[in-house]
């Protein structure tokens, strides 16, 4: 009997406390990084996730400008298995601000070009979530001589760079090999706040949508996002223009059109 009752007893102080078994760790970090455990707790604490070579981080291997590293995060592999892209986040696990950015795809791919500041080498880490509820992480090491998360913005040596806040240019391909995809371009000197007197100042909401209103993703970036930041966004089809609408941290909003 005593036996019995050491054997049944966890399960009856689980169901009393009302408690769900944790799920299964991730298989080992394929990019064998000493944060991945923190990065597991920070993002995906009693989640789903799976390491994915559906979800594609391209960047380069040596950044030497480690202000304005190019990174493309593509999921579209996992749209083509059926699995609808509901949210990606983007992380490096060695910035000192380790968040990048959110994206929501809505009528568009799930895949997205920008630059980030990266402050040491490091993995760039991408995590889908499927509307099924679970993350699939992909990434690449980014290696860089670094100091992009503390180095002062350009526009911090502009004296008129506040006449050209939030200004944005665009463009849309609607023919040949670049057919769909939309660019744009926001002025904004994204300040990280991790340099001395200069508070942290930086896109924090970005819609793109079409004229009649049908919502194509939702960007939301973070301080590492680099300096005047490039979205590169991939459409179906260019079949009018699109409204670029958002705002800063500090209550700055913006609007602008851009046509095929």
């Amino acid at each position: 009997m005593k036996r019995q009752m050491k054997r049944l007893f966890p399960l009856a102080l689980l169901a009393m406390l009302n408690l769900s078994p944790t799920p299964a760790l991730a298989a080992a970090d394929p990019l064998d990084s000493a944060r991945w455990g923190e990065m597991q707790k920070q993002f995906f604490a009693g989640q789903r996730l799976r390491f994915a070579a559906q979800v594609r981080v391209t960047a380069p291997a040596m950044a030497e400008n480690p202000m304005q590293v190019p990174v493309t995060v593509d999921a579209s592999e996992l749209a083509k298995n059926g699995l609808a892209v509901e949210e990606v986040v983007v992380f490096a696990d060695f910035n000192p601000i380790v968040e990048v950015l959110r994206f929501y795809p809505q009528a568009v791919r799930p895949e997205l070009g920008f630059r980030v500041k990266l402050q040491q080498s490091t993995p760039v880490r991408a995590a889908a979530r499927t509307s099924d509820g679970v993350w699939h992480v992909g990434g690449a090491w980014v290696n860089t001589v670094g100091g992009g998360c503390t180095a002062p913005s350009a526009n911090a040596a502009s004296k008129d760079w506040q006449a050209r806040l939030n200004h944005v240019i665009g463009r849309q391909w609607a023919s040949g090999e670049n057919a769909g995809r939309l660019r744009l371009r926001i002025d904004h000197p994204m300040d990280t706040g991790l340099v001395a007197g200069t508070p942290a100042f930086h896109l924090e909401e970005i819609t793109v949508s079409t004229r009649d209103g049908q919502p194509l993703m939702r960007i939301l970036p973070h301080e590492p996002v680099a300096e005047n930041p490039v979205f590169t966004i991939q459409r179906n089809q260019v079949s009018g223009p699109v409204i670029v609408s958002g705002r800063d941290n500090n209550g700055n909003r913006f609007q602008a059109e851009i046509a095929p």
